[in-house]
Formats: C-alpha cells, structure tokens, sequence
C-alpha cells in the first residue's frame, strides 16, 4: 500500500515536459530578466539563461566580443532550446541593425539554432502596436544609442528621460516609480511609451501605465517574451490571456 501511495504521490508532483524551450544569452549584471521571465512565462514554455559579460566595463565593439558570446552561446545550447534571444537592449541597439545582425550572427554560428535580439523584437513589438513615436524611459546614462537605432528604424522619440544609474541601482527603481515617470513624461504626439531595459522593475508597471495613459506599452522583457511566443505559437498551443503584460500580448 505504501508503494501504491508514494507512487501516487510522485506523479502529482512530477513537473511537466515543456513544449518549448527559450533559452537567453544575458548580461552578467542582469538580475532581473530571470526571475521575471520565470514568472509571467507560460506554462509549457522552459527558459534558460546564460550569462554573458557583455555591459558595463566588459563593452566593446560586437566584433571584439565574439569570443565571449560564442562561449556563452554554445553552453546555453547544451540546454537545446528551440530559440536563442540575444538578450540585451543597449548592446543589440548600440551599434545599428548591422551590430545587431552581427551579434546574432555570432550566436547562430556557434550553436546552429534560430536566434533573434532583443532590439529586433522591441521594434516588432512597436510596429505591432502601431506605435511611430514614443516617450522613452530607462536607467540608463543616456538614451542615445537607444534613440539612434529606434531613428534607423522609423521610430520617432517625441521625449526622453534617462535616470544616469549605474548597475544594480538599475532594479530599485519601483513600479510606481516608472508609473509616475510615464505620467510626467507623456506627450500628446507620442503613440506609446518604450520603457527600455532588461534590468528593471518596468514589467511590473505596464498595466498601470497603459490605464493611467490611455497608450500601449512596450518594455524590453515583455517584448522578448511576446516574440518569443508568437515563434513558438505551434508547439505551444492555445495561451491563457496574458492581461498583465498590456495590450501587446493581443497583438
């Protein structure tokens, strides 16, 4: 009977074989991406992380950090996901859409798997919801290389407002506080709000913003997680409605 019972017991607690699998290749600062990807993902979907230094003092030219995505890239293949996300806004953005192709270039050439970035995805995720200009919020030092490939392509910045923080002061700006930035900030002329970074609490804040402001959203993670599903929409099946993460999960 006891054998019976602890058969029993185990397969009520046997977690299930994902349908799909998303792996990310993050900044080794990053502290935030994981756990919320972690949380809003859906069930079915894996995801699994590798780090990668990439930021900060580790940033170079795309080229010149080859070496270190194709290592991070090629242990995060071990994990066999069906898609690799270059998972970082400033770095995919900083050099234009040819540092972009570069950098998942590198990655699709050391793993063989389908890889997208971060910065192509934001910008799905803007012409998804029709968004031509924006009021742009991140931590950052400053927005520029953010604004110059949003320019390249076609997306207007109506206004902008970088914190000028460093690292891991990144994530201890709350949701209310990027809520009440997106209210001081909006303009009239501006479709939506793109709240850039993968290192922050701003996923937490966009449903708010959209009902307080009346505008769609965008924010890196959320994006990422959109493209990724809308990839994988085959092997995952029907979702449950996503209402958290804005009006771009309907998208």
């Amino acid at each position: 009977m006891d054998a019976v019972v602890d058969s029993k017991s185990q397969a009520q607690h046997t977690i299930p074989e994902p349908r799909a699998r998303v792996g990310l290749i993050v900044p080794s600062v990053n502290r935030m991406s994981e756990p919320q990807f972690n949380h809003f993902a859906p069930a079915g979907l894996a995801i699994h992380v590798a780090r990668a230094r990439i930021t900060g003092q580790w940033r170079k030219p795309a080229v010149e950090m080859r070496e270190e995505i194709s290592r991070s890239a090629a242990a995060l293949a071990d994990s066999g996901p069906d898609l690799i996300v270059y998972h970082c806004t400033d770095s995919s953005m900083r050099e234009g859409c040819a540092g972009e192709r570069t950098l998942t270039g590198i990655v699709q050439e050391a793993t063989n798997i389908a890889t997208v970035a971060t910065s192509a995805l934001v910008i799905e995720a803007m012409r998804a919801l029709g968004m031509k200009s924006v009021v742009l919020l991140s931590p950052y030092q400053s927005n520029d290389v953010i604004i110059r490939y949003l320019q390249e392509n076609g997306i207007a910045v109506c206004n902008d407002v970088a914190l000028k923080l460093d690292g891991h002061a990144f994530a201890g700006v709350t949701p209310q506080q990027w809520l009440a930035l997106a209210r001081e900030h909006d303009r009239a002329d501006a479709d939506g709000i793109f709240l850039s970074c993968t290192n922050t609490t701003q996923i937490e804040a966009i449903e708010d913003i959209e009902l307080a402001l009346g505008k769609p959203v965008v924010n890196s993670n959320q994006a990422v997680l959109w493209g990724c599903l809308k990839r994988l929409s085959a092997k995952l099946g029907a979702l449950p409605p996503m209402t958290r993460l804005g009006r771009l999960m309907n998208c």
